[in-house]
């Protein structure tokens, strides 16, 4: 299982209405993406920054997504971002859902 882990600097005032987008637009896209697993979205207290981490279940998978739909996305939060997202992949040390997916694999 591999991570893309995504950090966000947001313009002031924009945190709601990039949330906004991301649990509307952004997760439907992600659902239909190949190998995505799941989507954790933190933010900062300030509401400044967001950290969103996407599970994969393999590194091409991820990369493919990078590639083909990521393009859009940042379209859409384009509006709400100061600066381009800084993106790193990682492969899953552990995690919960990293373990029910090779129970059930």
């Amino acid at each position: 299982m591999f991570a893309r882990n995504v950090s966000i600097k947001l313009k002031p005032n924009t945190f709601k209405q990039f949330t906004t987008t991301l649990d509307t637009d952004i997760l439907t896209l992600l659902k239909k993406q190949p190998g995505f697993r799941d989507l954790l979205a933190l933010g900062s207290d300030d509401e400044l920054h967001v950290t969103a981490i996407s599970l994969w279940d393999t590194k091409e998978q991820a990369e493919a997504y990078n590639t083909s739909a990521y393009p859009q996305v940042i379209k859409s939060i384009e509006p709400f971002t100061d600066g381009p997202p800084k993106v790193r992949v990682n492969k899953v040390a552990s995690s919960t859902l990293h373990k029910l997916a090779a129970v059930a694999a």
